[in-house]
């Protein structure tokens, strides 16, 4: 029994059960359909809020399964896309009617610690990349959640606690290993088709299929000085008046995000904190402790914290400390914005917004950037943002379809409250699906180069379930 499936032109196309079993012996991974055990969870993805239906999902176990899987779409002019850690906001890993193609499963992680490089595969996630690179004291820079993709992190740029001292995790890329839209595997690299690897360091997932990447690896670990310092409400808008002053002199080895959410139930807060709305300061020190020490010292000095549990902890514990309040089966709708510098009247706006979330699991997450992000050029790679200071990330986060047009709504005032201080660019990786037209910011002047190299590599935009560069000679 045949069916059929999406294509690019709006259609469909039918598929018999022939062509079906012949892509099942052109691949060493799965094949699934909805008629199939698996299927339901191979299409379930972090943000609850994304219900599609692939017509047909390829679970693949190499680059050689990607190649027949994008030959088989190009065939049959199908919808694609392109599932790594399955964590993107927009919910861009899963296509309705056409082709997934699903890395999950590709999960190789290669230190060499003589070269002090990685070789990993699409399916990776920071957490089980951590693990390995910490096995011999090494780390590429990436994000806060240890159950996010390495691959979706990386082709958006991706930053985390330690970027200021290492840079993104793009800026780490060596190379990589790319199935392009006609099916064909290349290498790029500084040396090998270095607008390709140009366009992949910020880019996304608009030029093809990465299989692997190579990383450069920095000493780090095991332990870091990282920690929280959380204050009630009512001081949060002196607190981060005071916080902007002392991040402004830290060091680059020294990163300071803060979190305005209700307390979650941990153990070094009384009871009665529980529930309230919070303000969390969160420091982590790359290099030495006793460095680590002197310089979290002036942050330990804002105000009257609640709690100060800034101490050495192993890295990969530091990385998923944020993991129990970011879980899969949520609904989850992002803004984002980016400053390069927080006024008072941005701290008054956050303040005020943060004291009537709309569900308890919202938070407003406000990353510190600069220091080794900044010294590169902003046309050296796709990521154009060399020149802001802060990324607030305003994260709704509920569990009801019945509370979508409330939560919804309060990030979108909450987005144009603080329109006014913003620089108007945008972090690719923080867009959900809606904004496609806000694509532009995301790039700045390097969205002319990026439409060009995506002419020459995917003409046809194949590749357009992501926050989609149109191909422009």
């Amino acid at each position: 029994m045949g069916f059929s499936l999406a294509t690019l032109s709006g259609g469909t196309t039918p598929v018999s059960e022939q062509t079906l079993n012949d892509l099942k012996a052109r691949v060493r991974g799965t094949v699934l359909t909805e008629r199939d055990d698996g299927y339901e969870a191979a299409r379930n993805i972090w943000n609850a809020m994304i219900d599609r239906r692939p017509g047909v999902i390829v679970r693949c176990a190499g680059a050689a399964d990607v190649r027949a899987t994008v030959a088989f779409a190009r065939e049959t002019d199908a919808v694609v896309s392109v599932r790594g850690g399955g964590h993107n906001i927009a919910g861009s890993a899963v296509c309705d009617g056409g082709v997934m193609i699903d890395l999950s499963a590709m999960k190789s992680v290669r230190i060499d610690p003589v070269s002090r490089t990685a070789r990993v595969e699409p399916g990776v996630t920071l957490g089980e990349f951590d693990r390995e690179a910490q096995a011999f004291g090494l780390v590429t820079p990436t994000g806060i959640n240890s159950t996010t993709g390495v691959a979706g992190l990386t082709l958006g740029g991706g930053f985390g606690w330690i970027s200021r001292k290492f840079g993104l995790t793009a800026d780490n890329l060596i190379s990589a290993d790319i199935v392009t839209a006609d099916a064909e595997l290349v290498h790029a690299s500084e040396a090998d088709h270095p607008d390709l690897f140009w366009a992949i360091r910020g880019g996304g997932g608009n030029f093809g299929v990465v299989t692997s990447f190579e990383f450069r690896l920095h000493a780090l670990g095991p332990d870091v000085m990282s920690g929280l310092l959380v204050y009630p409400l009512s001081e949060a808008a002196a607190v981060l008046r005071r916080y902007r002053e002392v991040v402004a002199a830290a060091p680059d080895a020294l990163s300071c995000w803060f979190v305005l959410r209700p307390a979650p139930p941990l153990p070094f807060l009384p009871k009665e904190v529980h529930g309230t709305v919070i303000l969390a300061l969160a420091a982590c020190y790359a290099g030495p402790l006793d460095a680590g020490e002197a310089a979290v010292k002036p942050l330990r000095e804002i105000g009257r914290p609640i709690a100060d549990v800034i101490a050495p902890h192993p890295f990969v514990v530091w990385q998923s400390v944020l993991d129990p309040l970011l879980s899969a089966g949520a609904r989850n709708y992002w803004k984002s914005h980016s400053f390069t510098a927080l006024g008072d009247a941005t701290i008054a706006t956050l303040v005020d917004y943060a004291g009537r979330l709309p569900s308890p699991e919202c938070e407003l997450a406000c990353a510190q950037l600069g220091g080794a992000i900044n010294r590169v050029p902003a046309q050296a790679t796709a990521y154009p943002h060399r020149d802001i200071g802060f990324v607030l990330n305003i994260h709704t986060r509920w569990r009801e379809p019945k509370d979508d047009p409330a939560c919804i709504a309060w990030a979108r005032s909450l987005f144009d409250a603080l329109k006014p201080f913003a620089t108007g660019g945008v972090y690719v990786n923080f867009m959900p699906e809606e904004e496609q037209e806000r694509v532009a910011s995301a790039y700045l002047g390097n969205a002319g180069r990026l439409a060009a190299v995506k002419a020459k590599y995917d003409p046809r935009n194949l590749f357009r379930m992501n926050q989609n560069i149109r191909p422009t000679p």
